[in-house]
């Protein structure tokens, strides 16, 4: 699976246990660390576990794709999933606007997520 492909799928796990605000941001150009993040929002703690077990085990079983390593979900307020080229992050709400990647991330080329077909464009 390309790494473009997980980041899509990540996303549509998420958004499948209605998360909000999500994003797939391009860092190949920007950052060695990851080639794409995926940054999601819940409104609850509850939701945040939803959406991060929705990724996690939606890889899992579907694609038989496992994390490098998860952190944060026994809280629920700030989730990381790394698979190495995707690094997953879904916050509660107040988390994220604290934190602020988004904003750290601002250089990023986001792609856009086509929730109808599920296809990946780039956004100029």
């Amino acid at each position: 699976m390309l790494s473009q492909d997980r980041a899509q799928k990540c996303a549509a796990l998420a958004l499948d246990k209605k998360a909000f605000n999500v994003r797939v941001l391009d860092v190949r150009k920007i950052s060695s660390l990851t080639d794409f993040l995926v940054l999601a929002s819940g409104s609850s703690d509850r939701q945040v576990k939803a959406a991060a077990e929705s990724v996690h085990l939606g890889l899992k079983n579907e694609h038989a794709t496992m994390p490098i390593g998860i952190e944060g979900l026994n809280e629920g307020r700030w989730v990381l999933i790394d698979y190495g080229d995707v690094m997953v992050h879904i916050f509660h709400e107040p988390v994220r606007l604290f934190y602020d990647l988004d904003g750290l991330w601002c250089d990023a080329e986001e792609v856009q997520i086509q929730e109808d077909s599920m296809t990946v464009q780039e956004t100029p």
